[in-house]
């Protein structure tokens, strides 16, 4: 039992009789508190076993490990991209005045140059990532998916 907040009384804290799991569609019936209401039932979650099992295994590591090494120097450099061009907007205006060619200045060269700069990051990455890390992701869903494809 416990004190409600305003003094007025008890509140019991203790679970009402729980109902027993059944299964339905693969999953166990959970039982989920849904306040001094009683419970509700809830799908529960797949079995971690085999994901446990994947993300102990050396290719989960290893896919985690490629990814990085591309997507933590890509960051580091758009974002350094990036903000060598707000830097420059801010404290070198003239420079970025200096016309190009007609009306198109630094500026606005620049500026095309982020979205150009996304863009190919973007188109390497999907390079990249159809040989370095599909193969290897492939793999560990056949693992995982338990052969069954």
């Amino acid at each position: 039992m416990a004190r409600t907040p305003a003094g007025r009384g008890t509140v019991n804290t203790t679970p009402a009789a729980q109902p027993p799991h059944e299964s339905f569609g693969g999953y166990a019936a959970q039982p989920a508190h849904s306040g001094l209401s009683g419970y509700e039932t809830q799908p529960a979650r797949p079995n971690p076993n085999g994901y446990e099992a994947v993300r102990a295994s050396r290719d989960f590591w290893t896919l985690k490990r490629r990814f990085g090494s591309f997507v933590v120097p890509a960051c580091a450099m758009f974002i350094t991209w990036y903000f060598l061009y707000v830097i420059l907007a801010i404290f070198a205006p003239g420079f970025m005045r200096v016309s190009v060619f007609g009306e198109v200045n630094v500026g606005l060269c620049f500026g095309v140059l982020q979205f150009a700069s996304t863009f190919a990051i973007a188109l390497s990455y999907r390079r990249w990532a159809r040989r370095r890390l599909d193969p290897l992701s492939d793999r560990l869903r056949h693992r995982l998916e338990g052969g069954r494809r």
